[in-house]
C-alpha cells in the first residue's frame, strides 16, 4: 500500500508511492485544494493535466452543499466533479470549530450551527466516515479537536484525549475496503502532548496519518519543533500528511523531516490576490513596475500563462479585475507548486536535497527556486 523508494542519505526525506482504488500518488505529493469539488477558477481537467493526480475535498462544506444525497446520485465525488485523479476528503473538524457557529464538543460527537443558514447538525466520528465512504474518497480523514492556538495546556489534553477516542472509533466505523483512512495527530503546542499523540495514534495501525494543528499563527520555530515531534514519532511505514502547510520553504523543511504529504490555500489564494511565486522570488502583480513588462511573470516557466502572455498584460487584466487573470495566475502557481515538488523528488534521486535544503535556510525566499 504504501511503499517507499529511495530514501535521503543526510535527511529523513523519502519518496514513496501509496496505492489507492483509483491510483498510485507518488510521494512527495502536493494536493491543490478543492474545498467544495472545484479549485477556484479551474477546471478539474486542468488540475489534472498540470501533473496534480490527487486533489482535496472538504467533508464539512460537501455535506452542507450540495449534499450528500446529490454526490450518491452520481456515485461518488470523483464522478461528480470529473476529476481523473484521486480524492483526500478532510473531516471537516477544522472548518466546524473556524466557520461555524456555537460548535460544541461532548464525549459523542460535535454539534455546530452551518455558517451558511444557521441549521444545527451533529457529526459523530462515525457520521463523519460514513459521510466519506458515500463521498469514495480515497482517503478518508477522521474527525478531530483543534484546539486552537490559545489553548491551555488543560484543554488541549482534554481535546487530544477526545481526538484519540475518535480515532479509534472511525477506525472502528469503517467499512470499505478501497477506502483509506488517515488518523489526525494532534497536541497543540505541547512538544510532549505531540509526542504522546503520535504514538498513540500509530498504535491503531491506520492507513495513513495526518499532523493538523500547526500553521495556525504560531512562530516558524515553534511549527517545526512540534512538527518534529509529531513525525518522529510516526511510522516509518505509512504515510505522513501535514495538514494546511505551506509555503515551499516550509513544504522542504517538512520533506526533511519525512512529511510526504502537503495541502494548502496558499497558491490558489495568493494568486487571487496578485502575489505570484517565480523562480526568482514573488512578486506583486499589482506592482506598477509590471505595467510595462513584455516578458512573461517568470522567465523560463513552462506554465500556459508564461508561455502565452506577457506580465502587462496580466496585471493591465488583474488590475481591471477580469475573471481570466485569476484563472491565469493560479494556474501559474499550482504549476510552480507541481514543478517545486518535481525537483524535490529530482533532488532526493540524486542525493542532492540536502543541498535544497541549505539554500532555502541560507538564501532570503527571493532567490530560492
Amino acid at each position: 500500500m504504501f511503499k517507499i523508494i529511495k530514501k535521503d542519505e543526510c535527511t529523513g526525506a523519502r519518496i514513496a508511492e501509496l496505492s489507492t482504488k483509483n491510483g498510485i500518488i507518488e510521494t512527495p505529493v502536493f494536493m491543490p485544494v478543492g474545498t467544495i469539488g472545484t479549485v477556484k477558477s479551474l477546471s478539474p481537467f486542468e488540475i489534472y493535466d498540470d501533473g496534480f493526480k490527487v486533489m482535496l475535498g472538504n467533508t464539512y462544506h460537501l455535506f452542507l452543499r450540495p449534499g450528500i444525497d446529490i454526490i450518491k446520485k452520481f456515485g461518488s465525488l470523483r464522478n461528480f466533479t470529473r476529476y481523473k485523479g484521486m480524492i483526500l476528503t478532510d473531516s471537516g473538524g477544522f472548518q466546524i470549530f473556524s466557520l461555524a457557529k456555537f460548535a460544541k464538543v461532548k464525549d459523542d460527537g460535535v454539534s455546530f450551527m452551518s455558517h451558511i443558514d444557521g441549521e444545527t447538525h451533529f457529526f459523530t466520528p462515525e457520521r463523519v466516515v460514513e459521510i466519506q465512504e458515500a463521498l469514495d474518497s480515497d482517503i478518508m480523514m477522521q474527525l478531530d479537536v483543534f484546539s486552537g492556538p490559545e489553548a491551555s495546556r488543560d484543554k488541549a489534553e482534554k481535546d487530544l484525549d477526545i481526538t484519540i477516542k475518535w480515532a479509534e472509533r472511525s477506525m472502528s466505523a469503517k467499512k470499505k475496503d478501497g477506502n483509506l483512512l488517515f488518523l489526525i495527530s494532534q497536541g497543540n503546542f505541547f512538544e510532549d502532548l505531540r509526542e504522546k499523540s503520535a504514538r498513540i495514534m500509530s498504535g491503531f495501525d491506520a492507513d495513513g496519518y495526518a499532523i493538523g494543528g500547526l500553521a495556525v499563527g504560531e512562530t516558524k520555530e515553534i511549527m517545526f519543533k512540534m512538527l518534529a515531534s509529531s513525525a518522529s514519532n510516526l511510522p516509518e511505514n505509512k504515510p505522513r500528511y501535514l495538514m494546511g502547510v505551506g509555503t515551499p520553504e516550509d513544504i522542504i523543511n517538512a520533506v526533511s523531516l519525512g512529511v510526504d504529504m502537503f495541502d494548502c490555500v496558499m497558491p490558489t489564494r495568493n494568486a487571487r490576490n496578485g502575489f505570484v511565486f517565480t523562480s526568482s522570488g514573488a512578486l506583486n502583480i499589482k506592482n506598477s513596475k509590471y505595467k510595462s513588462e513584455t516578458g512573461p511573470l517568470d522567465v523560463g516557466c513552462g506554465c500556459f500563462c508564461c508561455k502565452n502572455f506577457s506580465a502587462a498584460y496580466v496585471r493591465h487584466i488583474f488590475m481591471t479585475k477580469e475573471i481570466f487573470s485569476q484563472r491565469l495566475l493560479t494556474l501559474h502557481n499550482l504549476h510552480f507548486y507541481q514543478n517545486l515538488i518535481v525537483k524535490i523528488r529530482q533532488a532526493i534521486k540524486e542525493n542532492s536535497f540536502l543541498n535544497m535544503l541549505n539554500k532555502i535556510n541560507m538564501q532570503k525566499p527571493s532567490s530560492l527556486f
